[in-house]
């Protein structure tokens, strides 16, 4: 089937069509929802709600016991592990604890991702490891071990390694979870970078509302395993189901009271914006 075909039949680019998963008890229960190009979603809720099997779902290490997940406009939901390699050519996934090999040197770990590429092309791959390394600040360290670096720091060089490989789509799970404030916002200026300049669409599994404000386009609420909200992020803040509000309040009580009543992302006046790349 050709692309216009595809895109016909699956308009968006990332959707989960009436998707079901149970282990000893249901994760997921007919969750619904889309990820348009360009776009950055992120899935919240409360732990054990279905995030990060949401993203399992998507790089295809998990599949539906019902329903349709649709990535890069494709039905990848009966996919052999060989269709499913040419779908991770175009989405990857960047994880809590970076996966990168502790015996390469951060340079060596992004090299290696890009040798992967079908295009590779030798004679340029110091020239590219570099312009990956400067673009997410990391140059310096370009002769480190993971080892040395800080959580934050292996997670930026586990986002250079993903870039290597030149995707459409990068999914990240929980990218400012146990890393200190100025490190988080590192992290966080860095994806609003890649979204500005590649135009990368983004799926980001958090629990970090400050990173949600910057960077969300629409949000995905879980509540045992069912999605309970599905919509751009001023409407979330407008929403009036009390399981968001606790989360909200909860969250607010958390940070000290941070997000005021009079904040635009409540007040829906504002959303995420380019000032802040």
């Amino acid at each position: 089937m050709g692309g216009s075909a595809l895109a016909e039949q699956f308009p968006h680019y990332i959707e989960f069509r009436h998707v079901y998963k149970t282990f000893d008890k249901p994760v997921l229960v007919d969750s619904n929802f889309y990820v348009d190009p360009g776009q950055t979603v992120a899935i919240i809720g409360r732990s054990g709600v279905g995030k990060s099997v949401s993203l399992a779902h998507i790089m295809g290490f998990l599949k539906p016991d019902k329903g349709q997940v649709i990535v890069a406009n494709e039905d990848i939901t009966g996919f052999s592990e060989s269709e499913l390699n040419r779908i991770r050519r175009k989405v990857t996934m960047v994880f809590q604890s970076g996966a990168l090999f502790d015996s390469l040197t951060v340079a060596e770990n992004v090299l290696f991702s890009l040798e992967l590429r079908e295009d590779y092309d030798a004679q340029n791959k110091d020239d590219v490891v570099a312009g990956l390394l400067k673009m997410v600040d990391l140059w310096d360290a370009r002769d480190s071990y993971p080892g040395d670096l800080s959580t934050g720091y292996r997670r930026s060089v586990a986002i250079a390694r993903a870039l290597a490989a030149q995707p459409q789509c990068v999914l990240y799970d929980e990218p400012t979870t146990m890393v200190d404030p100025i490190m988080s916002d590192h992290l966080t200026v860095l994806m609003l970078r890649l979204k500005k300049e590649l135009q990368l669409t983004s799926v980001v599994v958090t629990h970090d509302l400050d990173l949600l404000n910057r960077v969300a386009d629409k949000v995905v609420f879980l509540h045992k395993g069912r999605v309970a909200f599905f919509g751009p992020l001023p409407e979330l803040y407008r929403s009036e189901e009390s399981i968001i509000q606790e989360f909200l309040e909860l969250d607010k009580v958390i940070r000290g009271g941070k997000l005021a009543e009079d904040d635009p992302y409540r007040a829906g006046l504002a959303g995420p914006s380019d000032a802040e790349v």
